[in-house]
């Protein structure tokens, strides 16, 4: 349970959903569905933007996609055969940064929603605004968006590849025009996006549970650094960025934490991963003199806690129940917020934690308050023993591709030890996954295009744009 993460950073993280429909009359309505499914990839806001070929409509709102468009009369208003959906978790509850964006611009009206985020942003903004650019929020997505506008290409498609092609950081983004979809992601792969078909026609969606869902067929993934159009004419790849690291950094979290198991993600089960780093930190330490049995912390965990529990020889016990009426803790907005979201979200069996000897297997652990909070309720039920067992390697560095992970300072790993971390948590035993364990779980010749820079430090894209001005300049960038 990734959890407790803070705000410091000049601009939010986003590790958000987006969802796209092309050419069926159903577009809003399969949106909002897939928009659902992918809930879990924020909780702040969500939007849909349509398009019936001449003009679009969009509508964003605050909240949960159910309470969003609650009022069906909302997904009436949205006509068209056309549609991009966007789910949002951002620090900032702004409704200005609702996405999808939707503008108005020389080739017609242009929508767009993003996943990720950009290290050079500030950057490209302050360059843009010096030059007499208004900005009316304070999205990556809009950065690219004023990138688009001011590209001297003669064709939508090639104004896109103009913006991404000075853009750095992570990202995966769908855009909708009256009559074409785009979708792109950044050259290394760092977040999900997969294209699926549905009857005759396409869609698009950071995870496969969504196409699920709506009964569409997983028909590959955008390619790290392609963009794809979606057309009358079917879908076309219209543009390969050079991969200038010769790897890929997919987001290795994905697995650990963000997305469903049920999904399909860089090509692999997430189930199958997120077991598997079980089953590997049950081989890397001792198992617990007389444990009873191995419990998960819901929901996130309970795949992890099975294949320690099969790694382990031990049973699989429901220690916790979960509200599923509140949500996930790590995206709420702030951190008086999310302490009441512990509060309310976990209640104890105590019927089956009373004298045992207990292994609790969570996904991760960043502050640590969160965990600390959940072992006093555990406590609570008289166990006689708790161990703790994480199924990643410890936070000790901050994440600058999407992830809400800014204070290293604030990290419980950082600059504690092992029996510093037991004694703030109050366990009789912690141990945690190491890094080259969890990779081992992945053919060796692949082990190398998974981002772990949050464990290792090995940064796959400049972070000096994070904190001041990259060596770039202005004319650089300016120049089209």
């Amino acid at each position: 349970m990734i959890e407790d993460s803070i705000f410091d950073c000049e601009k939010p993280k986003e590790e958000c959903g987006i969802f796209g429909v092309f050419n069926r009359p159903d577009a809003a309505e399969l949106t909002y569905l897939g928009l659902y499914a992918l809930q879990h990839r924020g909780q702040q806001g969500a939007g849909i933007a349509c398009s019936d070929g001449e003009k679009m409509s969009r509508y964003t709102g605050s909240g949960l996609v159910r309470d969003v468009f609650a009022n069906e009369k909302i997904l009436e208003s949205l006509q068209g055969i056309h549609a991009i959906g966007h789910n949002r978790y951002s620090a900032d509850t702004l409704a200005m940064n609702s996405q999808p964006i939707l503008a108005k611009y020389k080739y017609g009206q242009l929508a767009a929603a993003h996943n990720g985020y950009l290290t050079n942003a500030n950057f490209l903004r302050e360059n843009m605004e010096n030059d007499g650019a208004i900005f009316t929020t304070t999205t990556d997505t809009e950065v690219v968006m004023h990138l688009i506008a001011r590209s001297k290409a003669d064709t939508l498609a090639g104004a896109i590849k103009v913006a991404l092609s000075l853009v750095e950081g992570a990202y995966s983004m769908v855009f909708l025009n009256n009559d074409q979809m785009f979708a792109a992601r950044d050259p290394l792969g760092i977040r999900p996006l997969a294209i699926g078909k549905l009857g005759d026609n396409f869609v698009i969606s950071s995870e496969t549970c969504a196409f699920d869902l709506i009964e569409a067929e997983l028909v590959r993934e955008v390619e790290p650094g392609e963009i794809i159009m979606i057309s009358k004419n079917g879908l076309e790849s219209i543009h390969t960025f050079p991969n200038m690291a010769k790897r890929h950094a997919h987001c290795i979290f994905e697995y650990i934490y963000f997305s469903r198991p049920d999904s399909i993600v860089f090509n692999e089960s997430v189930e199958h991963i997120r077991r598997a780093f079980g089953r590997q930190l049950a081989i890397e330490h001792d198992i617990p003199e007389g444990a009873d049995f191995v419990m998960g912390v819901p929901d996130s965990a309970n795949t992890a806690a099975l294949g320690y529990s099969e790694g382990a020889n031990l049973p699989f016990q429901l220690g916790l129940i979960r509200n599923h009426y509140v949500g996930r803790t790590f995206i709420r907005a702030g951190q008086s917020d999310r302490d009441f979201g512990v509060k309310v979200k976990f209640n104890p069996i105590a019927a089956h934690l009373k004298d045992k000897i207990v292994v609790i297997v969570d996904d991760s652990v960043v502050r640590g308050t969160t965990m600390r909070k959940i072992i006093k309720l555990v406590r609570n039920a008289q166990p006689k023993e708790i161990h703790l067992r994480i199924s990643s390697p410890p936070v000790i560095n901050p994440c600058f591709y999407g992830v809400d992970m800014a204070n290293k300072e604030k990290f419980i790993a950082n600059n504690r030890t092992l029996e510093e971390i037991r004694e703030y948590l109050k366990v009789d035993s912690i141990q945690f996954l190491t890094v080259e364990g969890m990779l081992s779980v992945f053919p060796e010749n692949v082990r190398k295009n998974y981002c772990c820079a949050c464990f290792n430090g090995d940064y796959p894209i400049c972070i000096q744009n994070c904190f001041e001005e990259p060596m770039s300049t202005g004319d650089q960038v300016l120049m089209f």
